[in-house]
């Protein structure tokens, strides 16, 4: 069958679009044919998303099925950015892919203003991926037995379930939930430089085995109960935290507050209560804050991140208050930053540059580093974002800058 011919039954659907490689042999002619494919079918033309540098053979079957080519976003660079970390030490340049006229300019003043007042003090307060089962019991009481079985049992089901499939995760907790019969067992792992939904899922699954071994009468229904809680807006990892909880802060003079930012440190405190916190408050938001999810995104999508954990990259506090000398001081906390270094689409090639940019591409020595350096990395930015956002609004620049740089 020659190649017009091929394109021929995939466009008319008699060879299906997930079978191409059967017949070509190669992942790179196969993401061609259907590409000209969907030309042929649909009357189109797809030359921009067929110009791309990513090699098909390598992402087809780890990050992408049917592949066409790619779609493309812009990516601009905000920094330097002094972070005075636990593991992020120096200056830093953020990669940010986006659409949006602005975002990176924002971010640019707002890692302009932190350094010139000495940089961002970072610290993770906890690290860890979920994921909740759920079980099926005879009766609540039941379940209870079974609950107090696993938190008695951490150490044997990690040595006969978890580590059979995991070299780098470790479970490390559990917290269960009894509604009625039903008994959800939140996971709580270790999972070094992986974001590790993957491994935490392949490993609770081995768990839920040795569960049933254990305890016949009860039936394991679903991997996920959906208290883990993934890719969804939740008051769960809001309280609880989920993958990486982390928080940025820093104090910021008065002059530089007022020469940069051109507004005072009372007006950013006072429009920061009254719409980041109050008006949050009345919307009933996970996200006390102007856009997290405005720089998490951006930064998600020029690093390979699961983007669908933007959601949970969007909870959020943010805090602003005068200093007794007249300062200001700033800082976010972000409950759950779901990131990782190695792993999912950190291993796309330009991915794996951005990522490099900011010298955390791959695993770490020891491992868990990258991904933490990573992450008060991500916050040092959100801080950024943040502070040059609430300076536009109390100085009534945000629709000026929008004109400028946004239409």
């Amino acid at each position: 069958m020659n190649l017009e011919e091929l394109i021929e039954k995939v466009a008319s659907g008699e060879i299906k679009l997930h079978q191409v490689e059967k017949y070509t042999g190669s992942k790179r002619l196969a993401t061609e044919i259907r590409r000209k494919a969907l030309e042929k079918k649909l009357g189109i033309s797809l030359k921009n998303i067929g110009h791309y540098s990513i090699d098909p053979e390598e992402v087809i079957g780890k990050n992408i099925e049917n592949m066409i080519g790619v779609v493309q976003i812009p990516m601009g660079v905000a920094g330097p950015l002094k972070i005075n970390g636990e593991y992020a030490k120096g200056e830093f340049y953020i990669p940010l892919a986006t659409t949006e006229g602005a975002l990176v300019a924002s971010v640019n003043r707002g890692c302009s203003a932190l350094t010139a007042a000495g940089g961002v003090k970072t610290t993770i307060i906890d690290d860890k991926m979920t994921r909740a089962p759920l079980l099926k019991c005879p009766d609540a009481r039941r379940a209870r037995e079974v609950a107090q079985w696993v938190e008695e049992n951490l150490e044997y089901l990690q040595e006969k379930a978890v580590s059979k499939v995991t070299r780098h995760g470790k479970l490390r907790g559990v917290r269960p939930y009894i509604v009625g019969n039903n008994l959800y067992l939140r996971f709580e792992f270790e999972t070094g430089d992986a974001m590790g939904m993957n491994m935490v899922t392949i490993a609770s699954e081995e768990i839920m085995k040795v569960i049933e071994e254990h305890f016949p009468d009860v039936k394991y229904l679903a991997l996920s109960g959906n208290l883990c809680v993934d890719k969804k807006p939740n008051a769960m990892n809001f309280i609880n935290g989920r993958g990486k909880t982390v928080i940025a802060e820093a104090i910021i003079p008065r002059e530089i507050v007022e020469k940069k930012l051109k507004t005072t440190p009372e007006l950013i405190a006072e429009v920061n209560y009254r719409k980041n916190l109050v008006g949050s408050a009345q919307a009933g938001s996970y996200g006390f804050n102007a856009h997290f999810g405005n720089i998490v995104g951006a930064i998600f999508l020029a690093t390979g991140q699961d983007e669908a954990q933007i959601t949970e990259g969007s909870h959020g506090i943010t805090l602003a208050e005068v200093t007794p000398e007249g300062d200001l001081y700033i800082s976010i906390t972000m409950p759950s930053l779901e990131i990782g270094t190695v792993g999912g689409g950190t291993r796309v090639p330009t991915q794996r540059e951005a990522l490099s940019i900011m010298g955390v591409a791959g695993g770490g020595e020891p491992p868990g580093t990258n991904a933490k350096k990573f992450a008060e990395i991500v916050a040092g930015a959100v801080l950024a974002g943040e502070l040059s956002l609430l300076a536009a609004i109390a100085a009534k620049h945000l629709a000026k800058a929008h004109k400028e740089l946004g239409r």
